[in-house]
């Protein structure tokens, strides 16, 4: 029931225009990281978090339906208050195209544990006080098919406002980087991630080019066959050491072993 759930919902997205930026992406040769194309990922918000008086950027995340952001479980902590920013590009200024809405309720995932990252689980989804307006700079990631597993070597772009470097700075303005997904039969490889990274996981990068912290909750944005953006990955850990550790891929929450928890906890919340 869960699945038939599940696949209807993907079609209301599918019929609502999800994954069609209107401002495409610069896929062509993001090898380090660059600059996005403003509002090229319409879906990334800033998930921001109450110090004092004033918000902070502390994550990513995606907004996947009109009401509703998915993003790391490791983002939440109890008692804090956040918000999402939506249709942000450059942090350092009033654009104009920034949607600010409250978050009226947080959903994490009910085997997440913060002590055993390992575990996997690491998601959690945001039910937003009330729609944003969609438009050119802000638009729902469409979401994989249950089940659906990335071939090796696929491209996919990590996109966020996280350190630029290890320890280094947050930049302004949102950044995108070429990951390929690594399979998991190498990605669980003894001199790889070895049993830290389980099948509920998805690797990308694992060379000079990967996700640092400040980036976490965010998408990994994949491109279907359809033409159509897909948010296969939520952006979970990355080596403790450094961001770009040779063999040592930017790891993902897959999000297409999550499907029918997804669509559970849309329709009943």
């Amino acid at each position: 029931m869960l699945r038939r759930i599940a696949s209807l919902l993907l079609l209301a997205a599918c019929a609502y225009g999800c994954g069609t930026p209107t401002f495409e992406p610069n896929t062509n040769k993001v090898v380090n990281g660059e600059d996005a194309r403003p509002h090229s990922w319409p879906w990334q918000i800033s998930l921001q978090v109450k110090h004092g008086s004033r918000f902070h950027h502390t994550c990513g995340g995606t907004l996947i339906s009109p009401r509703w952001v998915l993003t790391a479980g490791h983002c939440i902590w109890p008692g804090d208050v956040y918000r999402v920013v939506l249709g942000e590009h450059d942090m350092s200024q009033q654009e104009g195209t920034e949607q600010i809405r409250d978050v009226m309720r947080i959903v994490v995932h009910p085997n997440w544990d913060i002590d055993h990252v390992g575990d996997g689980n690491d998601l959690a989804l945001l039910k937003l006080d009330k729609s944003p307006i969609m438009n050119d700079n802000v638009s729902p990631a469409c979401l994989p098919e249950a089940g659906e597993i990335l071939s090796h070597g696929m491209p996919c772009y990590i996109s966020g406002w996280g350190n630029l470097y290890t320890h280094g700075p947050m930049p302004d303005k949102l950044q995108q980087a070429l990951l390929p997904v690594v399979q998991h039969s190498v990605c669980s490889r003894s001199d790889w991630w070895g049993i830290n990274v389980k099948p509920t996981m998805i690797c990308a990068g694992g060379d000079i080019v990967s996700g640092c912290n400040g980036d976490s909750g965010g998408p990994l944005n994949c491109q279907g066959q359809d033409g159509k953006w897909y948010v296969q990955g939520v952006t979970s850990f990355v080596s403790s050491r450094v961001c770009n550790e040779v063999k040592k891929p930017t790891v993902f929450t897959r999000t297409s072993a999550f499907t029918e928890w997804l669509s559970d906890v849309m329709l009943h919340y």
